[in-house]
């Protein structure tokens, strides 16, 4: 079943809304509720669209449209097409609720009173039988969302893991940038000594040329 539900913005992962959950969920969920949040800080513009992230009993589905992240954790069992309906009925309505808005907002949860409309679908999605039967927009979903096989499908530790080498190939690139810059510097002045060395001795050579004739001469 779904336990749990976050907006956030993607371009800087600031919470727009989330569920009311009561106690013992929010303390069951408290470790995977951090997880969300690493998530979102490590999603890009190159980051994949839908992507279901197992941890443990549960999975966090999370779904990315108009630079609003949507992300629900849902029992392990529970179905993904399930899983990315409730998140389009979401986005869906959080489009056109606060869709012109969500660039210009400044302060956390500024539209908490998407939880209304959050809590009747996440009644609705509770039970996969009632959820199936009630959802007609199961059947309406476009292509790409049908699509199950190409939900990508990750676990914790990977993310982590690919956290980590970005970070670390970040590193490298800003340290090969700086290197290269180095070398090249040092080329410049290896091809200037080059140049001097080689045409020092024409120059000194021309240079008494002219003070021979200017003597001659005068």
């Amino acid at each position: 079943m779904v336990r749990s539900t976050m907006i956030v913005r993607a371009s800087d992962a600031l919470p727009l809304a989330a569920s009311v959950d009561d106690e013992d969920t929010e303390q069951k969920l408290q470790e995977h509720k951090q997880q969300a949040k690493l998530i979102f800080r490590r999603i890009t513009p190159n980051s994949e669209p839908r992507c279901s992230i197992e941890s443990g009993p549960y999975t966090l589905h999370y779904y990315i449209s108009d630079n609003v992240v949507f992300l629900t954790i849902a029992d392990k069992s529970y179905p993904r097409k399930l899983a990315f309906s409730y998140l389009d009925e979401l986005a869906k309505e959080f489009s056109l609720s606060y869709g012109p808005k969500v660039d210009t907002v400044r302060k956390p949860y500024a539209f908490v009173g998407f939880d209304t409309f959050m809590s009747k679908t996440t009644r609705l999605y509770q039970d996969t039988r009632a959820a199936s039967a009630n959802s007609s927009n199961l059947d309406k979903l476009n292509d790409e969302l049908q699509d199950v096989t190409r939900i990508m499908t990750k676990n914790m530790e990977e993310l982590l893991w690919r956290g980590d080498s970005l970070d670390r190939m970040a590193h490298m690139s800003t340290s090969l940038r700086s290197e290269s810059e180095k070398y090249r510097k040092a080329a410049r002045n290896i091809n200037l000594q080059a140049m001097i060395r080689q045409y020092a001795p024409l120059g000194a050579i021309a240079l008494l040329f002219i003070i021979f004739i200017w003597w001659r001469f005068m």
